[in-house]
């Protein structure tokens, strides 16, 4: 980034020439063109040389060279509609993935609804059916519907 003020190549700029003291105000700096990406260079006022290059792009500022004691700085502009898109952004995917938790989690109840019949009689609606005990009979007692003389336990 030295190379736009420094093209000699040298490890330092050089200094700045600091105007003479006028007591009329400086003039209003010039606007930023278009036309290029860095913009002219800005000096501020202050007790030690300070210049300023802006840098745009498609007539945005994006951000500026900072010449301050010898150290050349580069300083981004936070663009606010990046940052508000950035931060809707975030909160939906935190709020889609807290949405899929809570889905997630939900589990539907062991037993409907229970209801008392009119008889007294109890009806478990929706209740699943018992898992089938495991038969180890061989395929043919299967099909010949054949079962063991001594009860199983």
């Amino acid at each position: 980034m030295t190379a736009i003020f420094n093209p000699t190549g040298l490890a330092q700029a050089p200094p700045l020439p600091r105007p003479a003291p006028t007591p009329a105000p400086a003039p209003a700096p010039a606007p930023v063109s278009a036309a290029g990406p860095v913009g002219p260079v800005l000096e501020l006022p202050g007790p030690s040389a300070t210049a300023l290059v802006p840098v745009t792009q498609a007539g945005r500022p994006v951000g500026a060279f900072v010449l301050s004691r010898g150290r050349v700085r580069y300083r981004p502009v936070v663009d606010p509609d990046q940052l508000v898109a950035a931060a809707v952004g975030a909160f939906a995917v935190a709020a889609l993935t807290t949405a899929v938790a809570v889905v997630a989690r939900r589990r539907p109840p062991a037993i409907g609804a229970v209801t008392m019949g009119p008889g007294g009689w109890v009806s478990l609606r929706g209740a699943r059916v018992p898992a089938l005990r495991p038969d180890r009979r061989p395929w043919w007692a299967r099909l010949l519907r054949a079962r063991r003389l001594v009860v199983d336990r």
